[in-house]
């Protein structure tokens, strides 16, 4: 696979993969806690939450359009705003990886202290703030991995990764162990963020920022190296 100039290194090393791993069970864990606790909606599979739409218009169901709506903006501004960055990047060869997992990480920091202070019980204009601004992180994140990652690749929805492993078993071709990796990162991810949820909901939230934080670390020595 074909390293990126700002991200030195083969990208299917071991390095890589784990960074991959993280990021995909902060996904997990982030789309768990929103569906959970922030709406009834996820923060990074938007077709689900297109799905959503049609279900809340059909059953005149406002909050739930409402807040599918808030996700899906999010998602979608944050995408820009990452491809954006990442282009100044290149342009000024500073590490895209690096500079958006930073502004990831801003991001999720300024939903945990609103989830903090309100004890993981944000009220419900609070709420859409947080839950947009999670949206947003996680578009930052799939603009990201879209620069820096092999073709296929995602952390943040798997509708793909799945269909590409599905074709490649009837194929009779071998399959995709990495991508097969990320699959499972997903419910791993979706599962933790759900038992943090029920069992220590006020922390909830330090655990896609712990993930995240440790991605960072490893993009940062990479980089370095």
């Amino acid at each position: 696979m074909k390293a990126s100039a700002l991200w030195p290194g083969r990208q299917d090393g071991p390095g890589h993969r784990a960074v991959f791993i993280l990021l995909t069970l902060v996904s997990g864990a982030l789309n768990a806690i929103s569906f959970m606790a922030l709406g009834g909606v996820f923060v990074s599979v938007m077709t689900a939450n297109l799905a959503l739409v049609g279900i809340a218009v059909g059953g005149f169901d406002l909050r739930l359009a409402g807040n599918s709506v808030v996700a899906l903006v999010g998602y979608v501004a944050g995408v820009l705003l990452g491809a954006r960055v990442w282009e100044r990047c290149e342009r000024s060869r500073r590490s895209g990886p690096r500079t958006l997992l930073i502004g990831e990480l801003v991001l999720l920091c300024a939903v945990l202290t609103g989830w903090l202070v309100t004890d993981g019980g944000p009220p419900s204009p609070l709420q859409i703030v947080l839950l947009g601004a999670a949206a947003l992180a996680m578009g930052c994140q799939g603009a990201m991995i879209r620069g820096a990652g092999p073709p296929g690749l995602s952390t943040t929805y798997m509708t793909g990764l799945l269909t590409a492993l599905l074709t490649d078993v009837l194929a009779g071709r071998r399959p995709d162990w990495n991508k097969a990796a990320l699959l499972a990162a997903i419910p791993v991810g979706a599962a933790l963020g759900a038992l943090v949820v029920v069992t220590a909901r006020a922390g909830a939230l330090l655990l896609p920022v712990v993930l995240l934080a440790a991605a960072l670390v490893l993009t940062t020595r990479a980089t370095a190296r």
